[in-house]
């Protein structure tokens, strides 16, 4: 199983979204790096939803319920589990962890690998109070 980050601006479509409709089909995707990445996408690894615009935090998590497909490329989505508090985008910059991670350095690219450690990471940081990265 991979880990993946996948962008979406909340007013076009939110992890709340998903969660009401119980999955989707991820579209959209026009750059070729990000269409790279989701052609690597496999049933069953996990994503990140993330939110862009005013938000720019990791909001939720999802399951790719098929691998990458389409022209050019899409997958399909079903939540997973909302995270306990969001983690942002400045929490994630601050975080020396994250300095050589794509989001932090390709800020526009919408579909990214996300390395175990720093998936890790992710949901370690969701698990406590904002500001508390123990």
């Amino acid at each position: 199983m991979a880990f993946w980050l996948a962008k979406t601006e909340p007013d076009t479509y939110s992890y709340d979204d998903l969660v009401r409709e119980k999955k989707c089909t991820w579209d959209g995707v026009a750059n070729p790096g990000a269409l790279k990445h989701i052609r690597s996408i496999a049933k069953g690894d996990s994503v990140f939803v993330y939110h862009t615009g005013k938000e720019k935090a990791v909001i939720g998590i999802a399951e790719a319920t098929t691998a990458g497909y389409g022209d050019p490329a899409v997958m399909d989505l079903k939540p997973s589990k909302k995270l306990k508090r969001p983690v942002t985008l400045k929490e994630i910059k601050a975080d020396k962890a994250f300095e050589a991670w794509e989001l932090v350095k390709q800020a526009r690219l919408s579909v990214m690998p996300v390395p175990k450690a720093l998936w890790d990471r992710i949901e370690k940081l969701a698990a406590t109070d904002a500001g508390d990265s123990r």
